[in-house]
């Protein structure tokens, strides 16, 4: 799978260092901004990786990063089709994907440090959707999708 990454000023250290960090480890990725420390608004990149990657969900994944985590996964995920989830260790990494469908992973570069966002990223990627069990859940959480929003897939 292909990554797009994205991020707003408070993202663009740690937004870098994983970008280096996934090509040394051989990752095919898409930077989507911003591309500099100047102030910019989370929406903006949380919104263009989320579209990119429903629209070509067996192609992409996810990852969005500001100063928190959460302003980018509530943007994310009002776009349908993105399951993003903020997370902060490698147990909700791996849990979002496995039981939750995450195709989008927002992380918070004020809470956590680039070694333990290499971590959270690494369990990420490397973990699949179970189905099974939670495809059931995920099934009633497409269900909410298109009953509120009109563009749902």
């Amino acid at each position: 799978m292909k990554v797009l990454i994205g991020a707003d000023h408070g993202g663009y250290a740690l937004k870098q260092e994983l970008i280096s960090w996934m090509k040394s480890e051989g990752s095919s990725f898409l930077d989507y901004g911003t591309h500099s420390s100047d102030a910019v608004d989370y929406p903006d990149f949380a919104l263009l990786v989320a579209q990119g990657v429903v629209s070509a969900p067996d192609e992409y994944v996810g990852i969005v990063i500001d100063g928190a985590g959460c302003g980018s996964a509530i943007t994310a995920n009002k776009v349908p089709g993105a399951r993003a989830a903020a997370c902060y260790c490698t147990f909700t990494a791996k849990n979002s994907r496995q039981h939750n469908a995450a195709n989008i992973l927002s992380l918070g570069s004020k809470a956590i440090g680039a070694e333990n966002a290499k971590e959270i990223v690494a369990a990420f990627l490397g973990s699949e959707f179970e189905g099974g069990r939670h495809s059931r859940r995920i099934e009633k959480i497409m269900a909410i999708e298109h009953r509120f929003f009109k563009e749902a897939p």
